[in-house]
């Protein structure tokens, strides 16, 4: 026998033992990765505990939750909102248009021979629809204002949305970021908030993706809606009163449910900054404190709507009496760029409010009691 063959001999005798060890080996360094990442696990969950004290199923006591919020008055805050914009006006204003330009543009808006038809069209029913006299007027511009905004949101192609959807998320994402330059007494450019904006849309677009799942409740609603319309349950009567009590109640827990993540929809914004952390810290900050902001958003919103209000409906009256007297101005698309501008508009008005607002909060950096 060769020595070859010998050592060939020693080694296969030795390989049962030690494929015994490395299976010992590897079984071990198995174990202690699953012990690893129980401990892992249990330090997470015990952290959790301690930054929310609320437990489901069990009564939260007040000196459990209790935390401050130093925050200005409604109307005080609403006038900080306003003056932080009005100090770099055209900046946001050159925004506003811009983004504008870009829904008028890709068709997210009612044509205007669409409005000329719902126009006519309400003008041959006005009468028996409101009334008369000035109420008449005015129910008639608005519910010219709702046709044209309905008709021209369900005539919006899969394209045109995700356009306009694109287009929403980046004016957020530059206000933002115009917001947090400005208040860092700098003086930023809207050319540079276009280019540098930007980069966290990725985890914007996951958050964002996540606030849709969460409301998906309403979604639900809608549809139970219309299969309980198509048999008449809900057009009169007490099958109606229970949907809308019922819709109200959802409408606010999935509102109060998408409050961190609004929040996150800034915090995400950081350099740096992933998703699930944002929702995170975002849930930690609104412990103890989420009702008191659920009532300013909806503040926000009633400021939103009193803000259309005013602009759209004296807008939709002066153009349909220009339009009767002059027929030449009927063509001209006032009214359809003017709700693509308030919709531009809106988009920065509520991304500055939510970003202070939760520049208020942080300020405030009480811990739960």
């Amino acid at each position: 026998m060769t020595r070859n063959t010998k050592q060939h001999t020693k080694v296969s005798r030795r390989s049962p033992q030690r494929q015994k060890a490395s299976s010992v080996l590897s079984r071990s360094q198995i174990t202690a990765s699953f012990a690893d990442t129980r401990v892992r696990t249990q330090r997470r969950l015990q952290a959790f505990l301690a930054r929310r004290p609320h437990r489901s199923f069990r009564r939260t006591y007040a000196r459990d939750y209790r935390r401050s919020l130093s925050m200005p008055g409604y109307i005080s805050f609403t006038k900080h909102v306003n003056q932080t914009l009005r100090a770099r006006w055209k900046t946001y204003l050159l925004l506003c248009v811009l983004l504008a330009m870009i829904t008028f543009v890709v068709g997210g808006v009612t044509s205007q021979d669409t409005y000329n038809q719902i126009s006519q069209l309400l003008k041959d029913s006005g009468g028996n629809l409101i009334g008369t006299g000035a109420i008449d007027k005015l129910g008639q511009a608005g519910l010219l204002f709702l046709a044209t905004f309905v008709s021209g949101s369900n005539g919006i192609s899969a394209d045109q949305q995700v356009w306009i959807g694109f287009s929403g998320l980046f004016g957020w994402l530059t206000t933002v970021w115009l917001l947090r330059e400005q208040l860092l007494s700098r003086r930023p450019r809207l050319r540079d908030g276009l280019y540098a904006a930007g980069s966290p849309i990725a985890a914007t677009f996951v958050v964002a993706c996540i606030i849709v799942l969460q409301l998906l409740p309403i979604g639900l609603l809608a549809l139970v809606y219309s299969g309980l319309s198509s048999v008449g349950l809900v057009s009169d009567g007490f099958g109606s009163m229970l949907y809308w009590v019922s819709a109200a109640t959802v409408g606010l827990m999935v509102l109060y449910w998408i409050v961190s993540s609004i929040l996150a929809l800034v915090i995400v914004t950081l350099p740096g900054m992933y998703p699930m952390r944002a929702l995170r810290a975002a849930g930690d900050l609104v412990v103890g404190r989420r009702s008191r902001i659920v009532y300013r958003l909806l503040w926000a919103g009633l400021c939103v709507v009193c803000a259309w209000m005013i602009v759209v409906i004296p807008l939709v009256l002066l153009d349909t009496a220009i339009s009767d007297a002059w027929q030449v101005f009927a063509q001209v698309p006032v009214l359809p760029f003017t709700v693509a501008l308030m919709s531009a508009m809106t988009i920065v008005w509520f991304s500055s409010y939510v970003y202070l607002l939760y520049r208020r909060i942080v300020e405030d950096d009480a811990k739960p009691a």
